[in-house]
């Protein structure tokens, strides 16, 4: 797992309460923003919940070519995650992992606010 830094422009994240993103999810996310021609200079990784799905609250993953004005953006070498405020409520502590199986790969949530979760892996409550 690799440790994050913020950038000098966003609200300092109080300790323990930050994002964190394995190697193995940066490979995928570094893999995917070549493909889809996302500079890593301005554009990053946006995370962020949204209301629906079957708990209450679903996961959203997506690019972005640049961050908003109160975006939290949380540098992994040369990948920048940016995350909404109100997400961030949700966020803060979670770890992004990617996961592949016989049965299925993608990126995995592991989030200590979630109260609860369904099966599909991107709706939860907390």
């Amino acid at each position: 797992m690799t440790t994050q830094t913020e950038e000098k422009t966003t609200p300092r994240t109080p300790a323990g309460r930050s994002i964190q993103v394995t190697e193995k999810a940066l490979a995928k996310v570094r893999g995917a923003m070549a493909k889809e021609g996302i500079s890593a200079d301005q554009g990053g990784l946006r995370l962020g919940v949204q209301g629906g799905g079957c708990s209450g609250l679903s996961y959203n993953i997506r690019f972005d070519t640049q961050p908003r004005e109160r975006d939290r953006i949380f540098q992994y070498g040369d990948v920048r995650v940016f995350v909404d405020p109100k997400s961030f409520i949700y966020l803060h502590g979670m770890t992004l992992d990617y996961q592949e199986t016989l049965m299925q790969q993608g990126f995995v949530f592991v989030n200590p606010q979630a109260t609860k979760s369904c099966g599909c892996g991107t709706s939860f409550s907390a």
